[in-house]
């Protein structure tokens, strides 16, 4: 597996991560033993980069996680996620509060089963809270030895100034697809200029540019992405509509669709890590695989073309999560 640098004094990571969350059921059933030969399976073809978060299963992803890592923590580089929580009522909040942040951190350490988070990201910036105050508690963990780098999830440029002025922040991480382009404006321009690398999670619109949703049927009862704007009905069959520069480009590659998407992302330049998730070996082999694919010229030209940005069907996310995403 080919390797990227974290930041710019970071670990080396794989080019393609491992996204976890699905592990929790977001997509649909998942199975605990699967999940974790899942992960096994990616340290040993060399996919070290893990992502996962607090709020995902309440706690429960990070627990999977933990259990895959023991006896092998040394083999993966690590990253988890704070500050989205879960209400007493079921709705989803934000908490960025600098008192919070290290209670997030030591309930992850203890779930997780680790002495050490590689890379700990605030997951969205609270509104109530300047993120310099919440970003400083972060930073102070780090001093503690409980952190070892920092990151960002959906924040603007000027916020990612903010806080690489009080510690170097070592990722930035957002949605970022050939469907989504919004960040190509402001933030992965100054993750550029100040050497953080740009973590692209749904690098594959939620299996949309997998080819791997033909219609809503294929989305079972409590699968999250029935509440995306981009699987509802007439989207859905637009976006679908939109893959066929992307199935051509596969066949003169001699690959798969969701190996050019990812391959695309990875010609952005070298401070992008996708993360693609999934439970499955045989996708994790397979987003794997597209770290050697190399698209032609015309192809890459002819995709960013196709793909401009604005060219997909309904919001990346419904006006609740949007109203979260950054600011």
């Amino acid at each position: 597996m080919k390797t990227r640098i974290l930041g710019r004094n970071g670990p080396k990571i794989s080019a393609i991560g491992l996204g976890c969350m699905v592990m929790s059921g977001d997509y649909g059933p998942a199975a605990e033993a699967e999940s974790i030969a899942t992960i096994h399976r990616a340290l040993d073809i060399g996919v070290n980069f893990l992502d996962t978060a607090d709020v995902y299963g309440e706690g429960g992803n990070e627990r999977i996680v933990g259990k895959a890592l023991c006896g092998r923590r040394d083999q993966a580089v690590l990253a988890t996620k704070f500050g989205n929580i879960v209400k007493a009522d079921g709705s989803r909040g934000l908490n960025g509060r600098p008192d919070y942040v290290p209670q997030a951190c030591d309930a992850s350490l203890k779930r997780l089963g680790v002495e050490a988070i590689d890379l700990y990201y605030l997951h969205r910036p609270d509104p109530n809270v300047p993120i310099e105050e919440t970003y400083g508690a972060m930073a102070r963990l780090v001093a503690q030895g409980k952190v070892r780098h920092l990151g960002l999830s959906e924040v603007a440029a000027e916020s990612l100034r903010k806080c690489h002025a009080i510690h170097p922040v070592a990722a930035l991480q957002s949605e970022y697809s050939l469907f989504t382009r919004d960040h190509e404006a402001g933030p992965i321009p100054t993750c550029k200029e100040l050497g953080i690398t740009f973590v692209p999670y749904a690098p594959l619109g939620r299996a949309l540019l997998a080819d791997a949703v033909s219609g809503r049927d294929n989305l079972v009862d409590g699968d999250k992405r029935h509440q995306f704007p981009r699987f509802n009905a007439g989207n859905l069959e637009r976006n679908r509509v939109l893959m066929e520069p992307l199935r051509q480009a596969a066949e003169r590659a001699g690959c798969t669709v969701s190996q050019v998407a990812l391959a695309w992302l990875l010609s952005r330049g070298d401070s992008i890590v996708p993360i693609p998730g999934t439970r499955r070996q045989s996708h994790l082999e397979s987003n794997a695989a597209a770290a050697d694919v190399r698209l032609s010229p015309a192809d890459l030209v002819h995709l960013d073309k196709a793909f401009a940005p604005g060219t997909a069907a309904g919001e990346r996310m419904d006006t609740s999560r949007l109203a979260r995403a950054g600011r």
